[in-house]
């Protein structure tokens, strides 16, 4: 058996205990009266940075479908492109004014718009100016740590590196600032770890569209 072959039997080996060890942590997100709460994102960001050392950043889509952005909040990683299809059949002009990422897609319609690169972590507001009430938000990570919970307001990480992480939620209408809510923990090569919140969240004034539903007055 020659030297590389060695080596390969030496990584692959290495990889596959990484993946034995890979932990993940299971988050559930309430409000204020104990109801769950969807389109949360939770982010693990791990003390030893070396954790995160070697993720990838994905490309990613949000879509225009019934005249919304879908889904209504999306997470993504820091560095990830993101690609804005439009599935309706009246064009959609996307735009955003927000610190992490400025930017406008001039009228389209289909998928032609060129991918929109997110390098700064934060939170970025979507619009689209011809149709007002269309609002969505892309969570930019500075972790590859996160997840976005569903109606039931769990969300699961998986793929943790085993170690300590600082642990929050975001969410749009939540009225906590999002630092006050970290929460430190450490997580084992075979755990599988829970945190939990209760948020205090503001009424939400998205008006949600029924398909194919008409609208007075816009296109």
């Amino acid at each position: 058996m020659n030297k590389l072959t060695l080596a390969a039997i030496g990584i692959a080996l290495l990889l596959d205990a990484g993946a034995a060890y890979a932990a993940q942590l299971h988050a559930a997100v309430k409000d204020q009266r104990g109801k769950p709460v969807a389109d949360a994102v939770v982010l693990a960001v791990p003390v030893d940075p070396k954790a995160a050392a070697h993720a990838r950043s994905p490309a990613d889509a949000v879509d225009q479908v019934d005249k919304q952005f879908l889904p209504y909040v999306k997470a993504v990683y820091v560095g990830s492109k993101v690609r804005f299809p439009n599935k309706d059949n009246i064009r959609h002009q996307v735009y955003s004014f927000s610190p992490p990422k400025q930017f406008e897609l001039p009228l389209y319609a289909g998928s032609e718009a060129a991918p929109v690169l997110f390098d700064k972590p934060g939170v970025v507001v979507l619009g689209c100016n011809i149709h007002d009430w269309m609002v969505g938000y892309i969570y930019v990570s500075e972790t590859p740590f996160f997840a976005t919970t569903d109606a039931a307001g769990a969300a699961t990480l998986e793929d943790l590196p085993p170690g300590e992480y600082l642990v929050r939620v975001w969410h749009p209408g939540m009225e906590q600032a999002e630092q006050s809510l970290v929460k430190r923990l450490t997580v084992g090569a075979d755990d599988a770890a829970k945190v939990d919140w209760q948020l205090a969240v503001k009424p939400s004034l998205r008006v949600p569209r029924v398909s194919g539903a008409a609208n007075p007055g816009y296109p």
